[in-house]
């Protein structure tokens, strides 16, 4: 499982790269073939978080979107 979770964060981390149009000139079809989602960069094995203060999460627009709907039979929870 916390191999999936890296590979998922390690996607969210390359697709915010990659949408940067610099990115998308520069890289040839070579180096596009080469990226690797099992990257271990963002891993640390020693439980040391750097921090940084100045920087936000972006919690407003999750905050904002709307709630999913149950589906038929669910009970609804608030």
């Amino acid at each position: 499982m916390l191999q999936s979770a890296l590979v998922h964060v390690n996607a969210l981390l390359l697709q915010d790269i990659l949408s940067e149009e610099k990115w998308q000139k520069r890289l040839t079809d070579a180096d596009r073939r080469a990226l690797s989602l099992l990257f271990w960069t963002p891993v640390n094995p020693y439980s040391r978080f750097e921090l940084d203060m100045n920087a936000h999460l972006g919690l407003a627009a999750v905050a904002a979107a709307p709630l999913p709907v149950p589906r038929s039979g669910e009970p609804a929870t608030v």
